[in-house]
């Protein structure tokens, strides 16, 4: 068992966006007794999961059946040994999932109104099958999602601060979250690389990295912690508000944000020395830990803590280097760090969730999802 994970092919890692990773930077080890610990509690929460799937193939929020947490709770059966893309559980929460997709080639509720959101994560876990029945979905999946990013055909020119962005649909502004979930599907899924939807995104992300050298928005203006935020819209929004910066307040960045601009960056093709991602990185190395949302204020450390620890662990693992070397000269190794962080969180039935109940954090199944994905990853990584 524990020998498959070695040689899994991990849908949520198969696509290396920074290009052949360089293991000879790494020096530290992964070791047996930390692979032994992080199998063993994949397998209790796929357990849990596999015996709170609903009759009609579903994961639920607020008892309400969910094709977003339906999908990335099927994603995580795809990536294991044991069940993998073709078994019948999947199956059933993939019929679930496609009872969603509409005519405009979106998977979403109605009621919902987060198409682009529902779509992302929904395509991601469709690029996931083998079977041609759910593949053959995946083409219109795609074009609403590049048809519903923000550019000129909805009469937004480069210079609009939505340009390139994504929001979560209906009109609604773009943000950073929604934007890094549709690169990541539109990659997973097997768009050209050449598409105009990366490079129009990157226009984006640059205006949620807090670096003046980066971004032409007036709230970034002396910024130079190469950290992001949540949305350049409406004058730049940060979830983490502002902090004093001088004699004058500013937007501060974020661990899960950052992390996400950081992945988007590379899934567009951006090189590993490119000053924009160089600056991401630096700020990642100042702020490295896994005991909160980084650079999340006081209170407020621990909200989206469970965003974060996914979206760490598919950046670093397309970073290609299980090293982080701090300001202070000490080494981490983040596939051990995070492993040995989820497995001490996990609930005696296999569960995780969020105390600091924020964005449906609170929500078992959602937060099982993202550990599940975090430690299938690091599993995989160098």
């Amino acid at each position: 068992m524990i020998g498959c994970w070695l040689v899994m092919a991990s849908s949520a890692v198969a696509q290396d966006a920074a290009g052949e990773k360089d293991s000879s930077k790494s020096s530290s080890t992964f070791t047996e007794t930390t692979r032994t610990q992080t199998v063993a509690a994949i397998n209790r929460a796929m357990d849990f999961l596999k015996n709170t799937q609903g009759l009609d193939g579903s994961w639920s929020h607020q008892e309400h059946p969910d094709p977003a947490i339906t999908a990335l709770v099927a994603q995580c059966f795809m990536q294991h040994p044991d069940y993998g893309p073709d078994h019948p559980l999947v199956h059933k929460a993939m019929d679930f999932i496609l009872t969603f997709q509409r005519p405009d080639g979106g998977i979403y509720p109605e009621q919902a109104g987060l198409p682009n959101y529902y779509t992302s994560v929904c395509l991601m876990a469709l690029s996931s099958c083998k079977a041609e029945k759910y593949r053959q979905h995946i083409p219109a999946a795609q074009k609403f999602l590049t048809q519903s990013q923000w550019d000129e055909s909805e009469s937004i020119d480069p210079d609009n601060v939505w340009y390139g962005g994504a929001g979560y649909g209906h009109g609604k502004r773009p943000d950073l979250s929604n934007t890094q979930m549709m690169i990541e599907a539109l990659k997973q899924s097997g768009l050209s690389p050449d598409d105009p939807a990366y490079k129009k995104a990157i226009k984006f992300i640059e205006r949620c990295q807090m670096s003046s050298a980066v971004n032409d928005q007036p709230f970034a203006r002396g910024a130079s912690d190469g950290g992001f935020i949540y949305s350049p819209a409406n004058g730049g929004e940060s979830k983490a508000g502002t902090l004093e910066d001088g004699d004058q307040p500013r937007l501060r960045s974020y661990g899960s944000m950052t992390y996400s601009g950081f992945k988007s960056y590379l899934y567009a093709g951006l090189s590993k020395d490119d000053p924009r991602v160089q600056a991401a990185w630096q700020w990642i190395q100042k702020n490295y830990t896994l005991d909160s949302n980084p650079n999340m204020p006081g209170s407020h450390s621990l909200e989206g803590l469970y965003y974060y620890f996914q979206v760490f662990s598919k950046a670093l693992y397309h970073w290609g280097q299980a090293d982080i070397t701090t300001p202070d000269q000490q080494n981490h190794n983040w596939r051990e760090d995070l492993c040995h962080k989820l497995v001490s969180l996990q609930n005696s039935d296999g569960s995780w969730v969020n105390t600091a109940d924020r964005w449906y954090e609170g929500n078992p199944y959602l937060v099982t999802a993202y550990s599940v994905s975090a430690l299938q990853t690091a599993l995989q990584a160098p």
